[in-house]
């Protein structure tokens, strides 16, 4: 039980520091290169500092493509969503509470065809190089996976985000960008469910093209 408990506290205080980014970067005058950059190395320091601990998910999203992966026990999928989610709402409302929401509130809205195609292809391939590069065998111990896992969030960032889709790529983030007032709740939801698709399908293709694991 202390073990999972460590694992939990780890997901939601790396959650927490890629929320805290993402709000802070887009709601605090960020512009140009500085979100899709922050947010990206925020993922890739967390996940370097956590990830012989928990894993690094950081995303409800990479948990359940990890369960259908094998690499995280089905029952561990709840605890560590809410673990997240948790950490990701703190942040949203630490964000809140420095920056008024009335000064910001700006909820954006996208087409849902794009949105739909953007978020899901780059959850896809958020969760499938998380796969491949920090739970496949063949490359087990590498030190390469933290900047893998943090350049798939900049490049779609740099590529969807804030154009196309709220570049969310992460149920916790999509959740906390509907409390900052940064996306309408109803494309915070649709951006849950695609981001979750999205999970199932890396797994998916991840066991097709590493049979033999």
């Amino acid at each position: 039980m202390k073990e999972n408990l460590r694992k939990y506290l780890v997901e939601f205080i790396g959650t927490f520091f890629l929320v805290f980014t993402v709000g802070s970067t887009l709601l605090f005058g960020g512009s140009g290169v500085v979100p899709p950059v922050a947010i990206g190395f925020a993922l890739m320091i967390m996940v370097y500092a956590g990830g012989h601990i928990s894993g690094g998910h950081y995303n409800p999203a990479v948990s359940l493509a990890a369960v259908i992966r094998g690499a995280l026990p089905a029952s561990q999928w709840l605890p560590y969503a809410v673990a997240q989610v948790v950490g990701g709402v703190a942040a949203a409302f630490v964000v809140n509470y420095l920056v008024s929401p009335e000064l910001y509130s700006r909820g954006a809205d996208f087409n849902i065809s794009g949105l739909i195609i953007g978020e899901f292809l780059f959850t896809f391939a958020l969760c499938y190089v998380v796969l491949l590069t920090a739970t496949s065998r063949a490359v087990n111990g590498n030190s390469y996976y933290g900047l893998a896992i943090g350049s798939a969030v900049m490049v779609g960032a740099f590529s969807v985000g804030g154009t196309i889709c709220p570049g969310a790529f992460n149920p916790a983030v999509a959740l906390s960008l509907g409390i900052m007032h940064a996306a309408f709740w109803k494309i915070a939801a649709i951006t849950v469910i695609v981001n979750l698709i999205a999970a199932v399908a890396a797994a998916v293709t991840f066991k097709a093209v590493t049979y033999n694991e």
